[in-house]
């Protein structure tokens, strides 16, 4: 059985921003879709999304992203409790962003294969797999 893909909000900023790597993250959505699995996104990481597009462009192109977050058929993964503890755990760790430590703890709990760009992954590429884009 091949890994679910799970995506860091900086993969998904590239793509949205049609930046280095959006070719590579496109490619993976449409394999993802191919062999009928969603892509997962961890809701921390979604309002990371968020908060990054309304501050950079404003409410429109917020409200645009989170349109194309559900066209593109993401399964939202929540935060509950356990999990905020396993993010703790990794923070306390690895020199991470907080936001990261939830997409670490996604991919452990959700045998997952961690989709970005962002060179923090490093520091833990011993614990999950990691698509690099760039």
């Amino acid at each position: 059985m091949n890994s679910p893909y799970l995506f860091d909000s900086h993969a998904l900023l590239a793509f949205f921003q049609n930046e280095i790597g959006s070719d590579i993250v496109e490619d993976i959505l449409i394999k993802t879709k191919e062999r009928g699995n969603n892509p997962l996104l961890c809701v921390i990481n979604m309002g990371e999304i968020i908060y990054t597009v309304k501050m950079r462009f404003g409410d429109q192109k917020k409200l645009e992203i989170l349109g194309r977050i559900n066209q593109l058929a993401f399964e939202i993964l929540p935060a509950p409790n356990s999990l905020v503890l396993e993010a703790a755990e990794i923070k306390a760790e690895y020199p991470l962003a907080y936001a990261d430590c939830f997409v670490v703890a996604c991919a452990l709990e959700n045998s997952a294969v961690i989709v970005t760009g962002d060179p923090e992954f490093k520091h833990v590429e011993h614990l999950v797999n990691v698509k690099w884009i760039r």
